[in-house]
């Protein structure tokens, strides 16, 4: 399993954390060539990381509400597959997102978005009493042993 990267956002929509390991593919590469002459289509530039941070919120914001109105309160948003990569999330009580970026062949990992909020994000994050409760402007987590436990907990239990 390849995890491509991780998130964590607020309530407020901002992204406290990011950790990128490997390239998520690219479906601009393959476009169409026909006789060494591109079918006029320019490749997309590549997206900055506060770009990205969004665009991934507003995919979960906008899956989660249509999950909301087709199914009921009771259902949730849990995860999305599409032919390069497959998106999972976790949203705690508090409304912090969890988003975790994978290969398609995954299987869920809300359980384990679970326990890095838990062993993790409650231990290192909520009890520091120098961290901030809210992180107002894009202030993200700053905080060392929370990103060393990330890497550590992706490298060993989720990286193959």
């Amino acid at each position: 399993m390849v995890v491509y990267s991780f998130y964590v956002f607020d309530r407020h929509a901002e992204c406290i954390y990011k950790k990128k390991w490997a390239p998520r593919p690219d479906s601009s590469s393959k476009l169409p060539v026909s006789n060494g002459v591109s079918d006029g289509q320019s490749q997309p530039k590549a997206l900055s990381a506060e770009d990205d941070a969004k665009l991934i919120f507003g995919t979960i914001f906008s899956l989660r509400n249509m999950v909301r109105k087709l199914g009921g309160p009771e259902d949730s948003f849990i995860s999305y597959r599409t032919s390069h990569y497959k998106l999972h999330y976790y949203e705690t009580p508090t409304s912090l997102k969890f988003v975790m970026v994978t290969d398609t062949k995954t299987n869920n990992l809300r359980i384990v978005l679970h326990q890095i909020y838990v062993s993790l994000y409650v231990e290192y994050v909520v009890k520091n009493p120098l961290s901030p409760v809210e992180h107002p402007g894009g202030v993200g987590v700053n905080c060392e042993l929370f990103e060393l436990g990330v890497e550590q907990f992706v490298t060993a239990s989720l990286q193959n």
